[in-house]
């Protein structure tokens, strides 16, 4: 029997024992004893097979069920360039502490720096991440985190053997580490700061921990905490706001990536408490008053009446003041997205304006399953993403812009099987770089903006897939509640990005000057 072959089943077997299902590969030669591998594997009905064209999306498709399942998922491909497609997946699933396991084929060590066809060192290829270079034993470790298993095939790379190397398996699910919680006691004016990738804790687990202090709670993603105070970032912009609100301490949940506002508001207590598992080994630079790995037992000392008081009145403030005006914007589209979507859906939200208008503009609610990329929070593989996420739900929705559309349009050509409606926000180029700094520099339409003046309509209907369009609120309201079987589109055409952003400021300032008027500080 060939070595390589031999070596193939016997990776594979040990992963379907580690409790392995999803497998995700892209066609090639080198990595033919694991392809030949994993589809007899299929056969036997042992494993769910994902096919995919593109290394880059196959690594993003695998990532998304890893999202939805937190389970390990695996990603294989062929030796060479193909391999680096897995990087930006990897990278994310690092820093978003995703289980994706990279198996990459490779040619023999002695191939290496000899001008050997697609052959490169592809051991450390992907810095920080766990990888393994194997030959022969098949002795590696999964973790919480991404995997490299860096496999050598030499020549010959099949056999004719036809025994039953998938009999007797012993698959031995990992048991989950119990901890030993520490304890947290607070007094003063504080509050509860949520990251939109809640630290890798569940929901549940945060509902529970947010219960128990009875502090205001602010979230990055308010469509997972009905109990949020809503339009949090839009209250904080204001810096008089954010003296007069000044905390003793906050209590942080993962990382707050998202708003300024809240960034600045965090720094400015006067101690924070920070919990986070990945401070242990991902963000170990990461400073506060006290770090903690798990959420911890919490004992809050004192609540005082009025910092309760005053958190709840600005709350229905902003509310009301942003209910004022809801023409047809990009804010408007996000938070009708955000109030339509149907209990028991799973949302994907893509990074730039649309995750932070959510934050800004959307009632909190519950009832939906919430996931984004924010680990890197790249607009990269998006829809590769979306796409992985859908197969584990029987109705998914997702919301992103048009460039992150753009930039994985590939994905669509084997696009899933999934119910999963898309909502593509269209106002052609970078928005969100309308509202920052670099708005005014010169030739900011040609390199930031960068319009991509395309019908996507037109280019989404052109792979056989369902697509509208929609450029009024009731007509987005519709597209949600008569949600379409199967895959479809709907393309949210916006007003111009300069005009957004006017009306972003315009926002920003009647919410300011009605919070600074209930507060008396005007």
């Amino acid at each position: 029997m060939s070595n390589s072959t031999d070596l193939a089943r016997q990776t594979i077997r040990n992963l379907i024992e580690l409790g392995v299902s999803d497998f995700v590969t892209s066609p090639g030669s080198r990595n033919a004893p694991l392809l030949i591998a994993l589809y007899e594997a299929k056969t036997r009905g042992l494993i769910e097979l994902h096919i995919k064209l593109d290394e880059r999306g196959a690594a993003f498709y695998a990532l998304g069920i890893s999202k939805a399942t937190n389970k390990s998922v695996v990603v294989v491909c062929t030796s060479g360039t193909a391999a680096a497609n897995f990087h930006p997946a990897l990278l994310e699933a690092r820093h978003a502490n995703n289980k994706l396991i990279a198996i990459t084929a490779d040619r023999p060590e002695r191939l290496r720096k000899t001008g050997s066809n697609q052959t490169t060192d592809q051991i450390g290829m992907f810095p920080n991440i766990p990888s393994y270079d194997l030959i022969a034993g098949v002795k590696f470790e999964i973790g919480e985190g991404p995997t490299h298993l860096n496999i050598q095939f030499d020549e010959p790379l099949l056999s004719a053997d036809k025994r039953d190397w998938l009999s007797g398996l012993k698959i031995v699910i990992p048991k989950t580490k119990l901890e030993n919680p520490k304890s947290l006691t607070v007094s003063g004016n504080g509050l509860i700061v949520v990251g939109h990738d809640r630290g890798t804790f569940t929901v549940r687990e945060i509902e529970k921990f947010i219960e128990s202090a009875g502090l205001p709670v602010i979230v990055e993603d308010p469509i997972s905490f009905k109990s949020a105070i809503g339009h949090a970032s839009a209250i904080l912009s204001d810096e008089v706001v954010r003296g007069y609100l000044k905390p003793d301490y906050a209590i942080v949940i993962g990382r707050t990536t998202l708003s300024r506002s809240i960034n600045s508001y965090v720094a400015s207590a006067e101690n924070s408490y920070v919990i986070d598992p990945r401070i242990s080994t991902i963000d170990t630079k990461r400073t506060a008053t006290q770090t903690f790995f798990e959420l911890p037992k919490l004992e809050v000392q004192t609540l005082n009446p009025s910092w309760i008081s005053d958190w709840q009145e600005i709350k229905k403030i902003a509310a009301t003041e942003i209910s004022k005006d809801q023409s047809w914007s990009e804010q408007v589209a996000l938070s009708t997205i955000a109030a339509g979507i149907p209990d028991g859906s799973a949302l994907f939200v893509g990074s730039s304006r649309p995750i932070r208008d959510i934050e800004a503009f959307a009632k909190p609610r519950t009832g939906i399953e919430v996931f984004a990329n924010r680990g890197l929070a790249g607009i990269d593989g998006n829809l590769s993403t979306i796409f992985g996420i859908a197969t584990n739900f029987e109705r998914s929705f997702a919301v992103i812009g048009d460039l992150t559309f753009l930039h994985d349009l590939t994905a669509l050509l084997t696009p899933p099987g999934a119910n999963l409606t898309i909502f593509v926000i269209d106002n052609n180029g970078g928005g969100i770089f309308s509202t920052l700094p670099q708005a005014g520099a010169d030739g900011f339409e040609e390199i930031f903006a960068t319009p991509q003046n395309q019908d996507l309509v037109k280019l989404i209907s052109g792979f056989g897939i369902s697509v509208s369009k929609v450029k009024s609120t009731s007509d987005l309201s519709l597209a949600i509640a008569h949600g379409k079987s199967g895959l479809h589109f709907v393309v949210v055409e916006v007003p111009k990005r300069e005009e957004m952003a006017e009306n972003l400021a315009l926002t920003y300032a009647r919410v300011s000057s009605a919070v600074r008027i209930g507060l008396n500080l005007a």
